[in-house]
């Protein structure tokens, strides 16, 4: 009786220990689910040659790919945009450097590779004018791209959403597209995306709540010339667009959607991203099921539930009733593609989906700026959307 205590009084604490264990990573893995994330250096400069203005960069899936990116550093410059590969060897990357670094210049080690390309809406050398949305968060930052002349101006606006842990500044590749089909392009803020209103929480509703932010950006459209708008959302922007398909009272202005790598089911990503990080079921799924609970999603950050059978969309198919175009890699390395080739299997009356591969996520313009250019003006003037010809 006595060994029978003894074992007892060992075994106790440390089933107890490893409860705790688990209960922390469930909600240490729901906690980055929500939290607004920053910036991550996802790479290192090797070399900077700026007598033939090259730059050398630790290999990467990403920093391999062929076209044009843009690189976030620290010292004299913040971001430099980056061209052509010259070399690759098992390694590192050789780029063409597409910004002037200047003898003598500061160019930090840690770097974080980007597809933005563009940062600021000057770069693209068309009429532009910042505004404010009124949205349930507070007054959201947006910039208005208006086609000119303005007595020419469309009926259809183009509203571009931008994904989790970016700004406005990642949907700027597409404005000259729309621009040169004769739209006018309205690029969004939403809640806690360190440009819009700040909520209470600060977090993440995964495009539960932030459709409401962009709800109020079609109203501005309709108040201001708009009778029918496009929805574009990148990444996370995707699924705040589905979101506003299905739920908003403007629903019947919106004349289509255009989706790039975007999330369509947030749990098949999420099981994806944990596979990629090393984490194995259970934990997923508990850290889900500890997001949809009131009180476990409060202890994990978020301020509310999630209910992530609302956001998979492939599961609310048949509420869908705008045409909607997808651009996504199937090398994209996040957001894997499954839930939106199951989208358009479900829905082949209203989603067109072209095939890509090798782009990544949210980098097919990067790679492919003809193709994806040509996708999207191609379905626009089919959908009679164009205003040019």
């Amino acid at each position: 009786m006595k060994s029978l205590r003894h074992a007892v009084a060992i075994a106790v604490p440390a089933v107890i220990a490893a409860g705790a264990a688990v209960a922390f990573a469930v909600f240490a893995t729901a906690r980055r689910v929500v939290t607004p994330a920053e910036r991550r250096n996802d790479t290192h400069i090797l070399a900077v040659d700026t007598g033939a203005q090259t730059i050398e960069l630790d290999r990467t899936p990403d920093t391999e790919l062929p076209g044009r990116y843009g690189l976030f550093t620290t010292g004299t410059y913040g971001y430099v945009k980056l061209g052509a590969v010259l070399s690759v060897d098992a390694k590192k990357v050789r780029r063409k450097l597409l910004t002037q670094v200047e003898t003598g210049a500061r160019v930090d080690r840690d770097a974080a590779f980007s597809g933005w390309y563009y940062v600021t809406p000057s770069e693209l050398h068309l009429p532009w004018e910042s505004v404010l949305i009124g949205s349930p968060a507070g007054p959201c930052p947006a910039w208005l791209f208006p086609v000119a002349p303005a007595d020419a101006a469309s009926a259809t606006w183009v509203i571009q959403v931008h994904g989790r842990g970016t700004t406005r500044s990642e949907c700027l590749r597409a404005v000259p597209v729309f621009h040169a089909l004769g739209l006018t392009t309205l690029v969004v803020s939403y809640r806690n995306d360190g440009e819009a209103p700040r909520s209470r929480g600060g977090s993440y509703a995964l495009g539960a709540e932030e459709w409401r932010d962009v709800d109020a950006a079609i109203g501005y459209a309709l108040r201001h010339g708009a009778e029918r708008v496009v929805l574009m959302g990148w990444s996370m922007g995707g699924a705040i667009a589905l979101q506003v398909a299905v739920s908003s009272d403007n629903r019947e202005a919106i004349a289509a959607l255009v989706l790039d790598s975007p999330v369509v089911d947030w749990r098949t990503v999420l099981r994806f991203q944990a596979r990629e990080a090393g984490l194995r079921e259970p934990l997923p799924a508990m850290a889900m099921g500890a997001l949809g609970n009131l009180v476990t999603a409060r202890l994990s950050g978020s301020e509310h539930a999630i209910a992530f059978d609302r956001l998979d969309m492939v599961a609310r198919a048949s509420e869908l009733d705008a045409p909607i175009l997808i651009l996504h890699s199937d090398d994209d390395g996040f957001v894997p593609s499954d839930a939106s080739h199951a989208l358009a299997a479900a829905r082949p009356d209203l989603v067109t989906m072209p095939t890509f591969t090798v782009a990544r996520h949210t980098k097919l313009w990067n790679y492919d700026q003809t193709g994806w250019t040509a996708a999207i003006t191609d379905w626009t003037k089919a959908q009679g959307l164009s205003a040019s010809e």
